[in-house]
Order: structure tokens, then C-alpha cells, then sequence
């Protein structure tokens, strides 16, 4: 069905926090999920704010701005018979009541005084609306008590993840992670694991390592300039960093908390052998892990990742593609077009 434009403005306003490319990215396939269904949609992109110094304050500057962006949205298109917020920062300050997407809320990922404000107006939002977006249902799970009734209005909407493309002829890198936030991810502890692992492999094998800087790494203390065997990309286009993950054996983390983990999904999609640590939250990628090889998955990640090296299961890739299928965008459209529509504009 081709998407239209009501009388009264648009059928769906997206509300888009859009704080990390994956979010954006993710924010983007609603809409375009929604399209696909028939419905027509607006994307309102949350201004970046200045950086700031905390987590208290920086949620209060991308709420501000998610504000600015429903409303200036609202205005533009004439009003809409529904809006999305993606985020629970996105929905605190909201100017009308909307559904909530989230991959986990506050009062999980907020601990102590960094979500002081945020838990709180968290739970009365959760409260309001007429219906949420849980990426899982581990990240329903985590709602709060105070959410009234969350799941008789909860939808579990995944995030579509794809193949990014044909596989490289030859797939030249050792292993690729994904750093941005460093301290969340866990990076210091795969930087360990890989060096512990190095002087056993071939020469010339790289760690590489993706989405951050090398002088934000520098400053840290986790790599020094020049390191052997450690490759530092910085930010990437989605595009170039996919390519790599088609260029990769295997994919390596290690996060201290993991609210959905679309990257490794991304890197099974395209090929990867996911090698991880246990980690609280949401993670939706573990119980796949270990599914597909149990060794990969555990708290010693120089044996685990060494495994995935040496002794690959040779079926991995195929049985990783058929774990993926409920996460395929096929699978994601249909539950939007069968279910979410619907109970957006009802």
C-alpha cells in the first residue's frame, strides 16, 4: 500500500533520539517499516546538545532536545494521529502522550545518582502510554514496578538486522570489535585477552578495532600509537564498517552491561563468529551465542576467542542465519503491518 498523507497530518510521527548511529539506524527502519505498511510517517531527529559532564545532565539535554524535535514535527505536518518516541529519554519531556520504543529503561540502565531525575518521570511516562516497544523481553522485563500494567500494552518490536552483503573473497581479519563507549564495552578487557592470545598466533594477525578513535584510546591508556597487531579505524560510515565485518573470522566483546547488542547481531548476520563475555541487561545476542558454540561464550576471552580462531564449528554461519530469521526485516515488517499499525492508530 502506497503511504499517504491524512487530512489531518500524518498517520505516524517518529520521535528520533538518535544519541549513537545504531540508534539512528534503528529509528530510521521503524519509519520505514511503518511506510512499508502503509502508513505515512514523519522522522523528528533530536538536535545533538553540547556534551556535557554527566549522565544526569546530558539525558536532560537530549530530552530537551527530543522536545524541540516532537514538537517542531507536530507542527509541521499538521498534528499526527500517533507518535512514537524512541527512547525513554526521548518520551521524558514529552509534549503528548505516545508510544515508547526502548531497548531498556532507566531504572536498569540509570543506576544510583546517575538516573536520580530520570527514574522517577520514567515510571509516570511508562505509565501514560498507550502502548510500548520493548526491542525484547528482557528489556520488558526490566521496566519497574511503578509501570502500571506494562505488558498488557507491550508489543516486542525488534530491531531488523540484515546480511550487509556478499561475503569477502577472503576473510583476512583475525577479529574486529566494536569500541565506541569503551568503558561500557568492555574494550580493556578484549585488548587483554588479544595480547595474552597474540604471541600464539600467526605473525602478522590484527585485532581490529572499530568506532572510537585512536587518541581517545591513547588518552585512556588502552592503546599506545603504533601498537602490533591492534588496528584502530576510528568512527566509520555504516557502509565501510560493515564491509569489515564481511572481512572478519570473528567478532569479540566483552561489555560490563549490554542493552540489546545490535553489533553483534550485525556481525553474525554477516558472517562473524561472536566470541563474548557474559553480561547483564538485555542481550539478546548471548543466549544465540550459546546456541551456536558454547566455548565462545564465558569469562576466560583469550580460550574462547583462541577457539574461535583454531577450531571453528563448521556450520556456525548457516546455523547463525537461521537464528537470525526473527530478527530479519521479512519477520520485523510483518509484525509491524499485522500488529503495530493497528494498535498505533486505534
Amino acid at each position: 500500500m502506497a503511504a499517504r498523507t491524512p487530512a489531518h497530518g500524518v498517520d505516524v510521527l517518529v520521535v528520533s533520539l538518535g544519541s549513537t548511529p545504531g540508534l539512528r539506524a534503528a529509528d530510521a527502519e521503524l519509519a520505514r517499516g511503518l511506510q512499508a505498511a502503509g502508513a505515512s510517517v514523519a522522522l523528528a531527529a533530536a538536535a545533538p546538545p553540547r556534551p556535557v559532564r554527566t549522565l544526569m545532565l546530558t539525558d536532560l539535554g537530549w530530552a530537551r532536545a527530543a522536545r524541540a524535535a516532537a514538537l517542531s514535527g507536530l507542527a509541521e505536518h499538521g498534528g499526527a494521529r500517533a507518535v512514537v518516541y524512541c527512547t525513554t529519554t526521548a518520551a521524558l519531556l514529552w509534549p503528548r502522550a505516545g508510544a515508547i520504543r526502548f531497548d531498556a529503561p532507566a531504572a536498569a540502565n540509570r543506576p544510583g545518582r546517575h538516573g536520580l531525575w530520570q527514574r522517577p518521570l520514567e515510571r509516570r511516562r511508562l505509565r501514560a502510554a498507550p502502548l510500548l516497544l520493548p526491542s525484547s523481553e528482557g528489556a520488558l522485563a526490566e521496566l519497574p514496578a511503578g509501570a502500571g500494567g506494562a505488558a498488557a500494552r507491550a508489543l516486542v518490536l525488534p530491531v531488523p538486522v540484515e546480511p550487509s552483503g556478499p561475503p569477502a573473497p577472503e576473510r583476512d581479519i583475525a577479529a574486529i570489535t566494536y569500541g565506541a563507549n569503551p568503558e561500557k564495552k568492555g574494550l580493556d578487557r578484549v585488548l587483554a585477552a588479544w595480547r595474552a592470545l597474540r604471541a600464539q598466533r600467526p605473525p602478522g594477525e590484527q585485532l581490529v578495532v572499530a568506532g572510537v578513535g585512536a587518541g581517545e584510546l591513547a588518552a585512556a591508556g588502552l592503546v599506545r600509537a603504533g601498537e602490533p597487531g591492534v588496528q584502530v579505524t576510528g568512527l566509520l560510515d555504516p557502509s565501510e564498517y560493515r564491509a569489515l565485518l564481511r572481512r572478519a573470522r570473528v567478532f569479540v566483546c566483552a561489555p560490563r552491561r549490554e542493552d540489546y547488542g545490535v553489533a553483534q547481531l550485525e556481525a553474525l548476520a554477516d558472517g562473524c563468529r561472536l566470541v563474548t563475555t557474559p553480561a547483564p541487561g538485555p542481550y539478546v545476542a548471548l543466549p544465540i551465542a550459546r546456541r551456536l558454540d558454547a566455548r565462545l561464550v564465558g569469562e576466560d576471552l583469550s580460550a574462547a576467542l583462541g577457539a574461535a580462531l583454531e577450531a571453528p564449528a563448521g556450520d556456525y554461519a548457516d546455523r547463525a542465519s537461521r537464528e537470525l530469521v526473527p530478527f530479519g526485516r521479512r519477520a520485523v515488517d510483518a509484525l509491524i503491518a499485522r500488529q503495530l499499525l493497528a494498535r498505533l492508530l486505534d
